[in-house]
């Protein structure tokens, strides 16, 4: 996302103000345009998938949500009341949302450029594998991520394979020297305003092999029903 036009920050802000039936709408170049409910975003543990709520199970500790958004997971987390929160999201209008929320440690920065480390638990929900934004630049996200966990510390982190949206033949048929399947150009539009930037989503074998690479156990907690997964990452 752009920090110029922090398109899905005014979309936070703008349904927390007032909240109706505003739709933040979002395509990729590979599937068609989808309306999305702001109050998506909102929403409580009770409603969120199976896999967030599996990852918010496990995570313990200090906790980095990464991408934090309105601060959903991070507000379920703080209320728990045993562990240390800090939700990071680069789009001003999330951390501001995230903090009228009741969120008590936000911080408005890109992942890449956060260097204070020693959690136990670093979440990157809601496909947060995207903003590694191409294959390539996993093993540099991933390496980053090491310098930020505490001994012992795990990554919970989910995406999807959208190996679905494609015939068998042109999976076939992919070589490694082309353009993985999973690198889209994710676009979102809210009040006439729209923009559009790279976006990954991986399938878990080839994140198995990087984790690996990495120096990481990488295991798989649980599948949903769309292709869509949560992995743990561990030293």
């Amino acid at each position: 996302m752009k920090l110029q036009t922090d398109i899905f920050g005014k979309a936070l802000e703008d349904y927390f103000l007032n909240p109706k039936n505003q739709k933040l709408t979002t395509w990729t170049n590979l599937t068609e345009e989808d309306h999305v409910p702001l109050s998506y975003f909102f929403r409580s543990f009770e409603d969120m998938p199976v896999i967030e709520k599996k990852a918010l199970e496990l995570a313990r500790g200090k906790i980095l949500d990464v991408g934090c958004g309105s601060g959903s997971h991070s507000l379920y987390l703080q209320n728990k009341g045993s562990m240390e929160v800090i939700a990071l999201d680069i789009s001003m209008g999330a951390i501001s949302v995230a903090k009228k929320r009741g969120v008590t440690n936000v911080i408005c920065k890109s992942i890449w450029d956060f260097k204070d480390g020693n959690f136990d638990t670093i979440l990157l929900l809601m496909n947060g594998m995207g903003i590694g934004n191409t294959l390539e630049e996993v093993p540099r996200l991933l390496n980053h991520l090491k310098t930020l966990l505490a001994p012992n510390g795990s990554i919970l982190v989910d995406s999807s394979d959208l190996i679905y949206l494609f015939d068998e033949e042109d999976i076939t048929l992919w070589k490694e020297d082309e353009i993985y399947y999973g690198e889209v150009s994710f676009g979102i539009e809210f009040n006439k305003e729209s923009e559009e930037f790279p976006w990954l989503y991986i399938d878990p074998k080839r994140l198995e092999e990087i984790a690996t690479n990495c120096g990481f156990k990488f295991t798989v907690i649980e599948e949903g029903e769309n292709y869509d997964y949560l992995a743990q990452l561990k030293f």
